[in-house]
């Protein structure tokens, strides 16, 4: 079991460790970007992030909006025996296999459409962070802590997202 906000926070640090990794590689090969260009990068990725924001409290699932997959969590029937130790939700988080895609696709992408390429896994942070931002918006607004993942002794919540009460400050 992984917490929801753990889930998408550690999306956002391997998609900035992915792009640390091949921006300076992409940069080398293809020269640094002009100033302008990193500017107006900046400015997309803010606009991007609030766009996010917005759209990640819709209800409206094809628009990327999960406000109606907070609205029907089931309860974990038995939390302190299927819950992760604390900050063990966290350490389950993170993926290996993503960053390292993401930072091949990137040095890849530099190869063959230039060095701004390089920046490309900075795509994935303002979807991720919107999605965080809501999500622990929702977990203090309703006391409870959200988790995914599939618990064998309760199949009808399969596919679906449970919810806990906070039981330690630690999570």
């Amino acid at each position: 079991m992984r917490r929801y906000v753990h889930h998408q926070l550690s999306a956002v640090v391997e998609a900035v460790g992915a792009a640390f990794v091949s921006a300076p590689v992409a940069f080398a090969l293809g020269g640094v970007p002009d100033v302008h260009v990193a500017w107006w990068a900046l400015v997309l990725l803010t606009v991007l992030t609030l766009v996010f924001v917005a759209l990640a409290c819709t209800p409206l699932a094809w628009l990327g909006g999960e406000r109606r997959d907070f609205e029907t969590p089931v309860p974990l029937a038995d939390p302190d025996r299927v819950l992760p130790a604390p900050r063990e939700s966290l350490r389950r988080s993170f993926d290996v296999g993503f960053p390292v895609l993401l930072a091949t696709s990137g040095v890849i992408g530099a190869l063959l459409w230039g060095s701004p390429a390089g920046l490309w896994p900075l795509v994935f942070v303002p979807d991720r962070l919107a999605k965080a931002v809501f999500g622990t918006y929702w977990e203090r607004r309703h006391g409870v802590v959200l988790w995914l993942g599939n618990v064998p002794e309760q199949p009808l919540a399969k596919n679906q997202w449970l919810y806990s009460s906070v039981r330690q400050p630690g999570l």
